[in-house]
């Protein structure tokens, strides 16, 4: 991986706490049956934000939503520049999602790539009754006809930067950084 260097820190652990609850908060006040609900998260990030998200709805209405993980790396369309072994980590889905409302979750929307992938890797599961996007930053530069429904932050940025987003679960820390391609 090429060398990056910080530029700013956009969220901190408390303001994407913050994020995750508005989003929380939208989720419901959109959704006509919540008790039909279902979040999948695009692992890596995604997982940790539906599972969270999925926490804060049952401590507001006491519904549990399930919560699934689906693992996009034999989907994407970029495989053969992955390596000859790319790493699966595996999908977890143990609801049926035909008829459900589902909500994929990433922590990052840009090219609409990973996204197209996921829906090719979830249609395998069942035929959802529909299927939104939460994501916690969009950075644009859309190279598909792929838009969330519920966004944490908007956040133009030029294609030499890159958002990372840091979870406690994965990390060991809770942050969104833009940082920056060296050289």
């Amino acid at each position: 991986m090429s060398a990056t260097r910080e530029k700013a820190q956009l969220m901190s652990a408390s303001e994407m706490d913050r994020t995750l609850v508005r989003l929380a908060h939208e989720v419901l006040e959109k959704t006509a049956d919540p008790a039909n609900l279902a979040f999948i998260g695009i692992r890596r990030r995604g997982v940790p934000m539906a599972e969270r998200i999925a926490r804060k709805i049952e401590a507001l209405e006491n519904i549990k939503v399930p919560v699934g993980a689906i693992d996009i790396t034999l989907y994407r369309d970029d495989l053969s520049t992955v390596g000859p072994k790319p790493v699966v980590s595996g999908t977890q889905i143990d609801f049926p999602v035909t008829g459900k409302d589902v909500i994929l979750m990433d922590d990052v929307l840009y090219t609409g790539r990973t996204v197209r992938a996921a829906l090719d890797a979830l249609f395998e599961h069942g035929r959802p009754a529909r299927v939104q996007l939460l994501v916690l930053i969009d950075r644009g530069h859309r190279e598909l006809p792929i838009e969330a429904q519920f966004i944490g932050r908007k956040v133009p940025t030029s294609s030499r930067e890159i958002i990372e987003v840091k979870f406690q679960e994965i990390d060991g820390v809770e942050k969104v950084m833009l940082v920056e391609k060296a050289g």
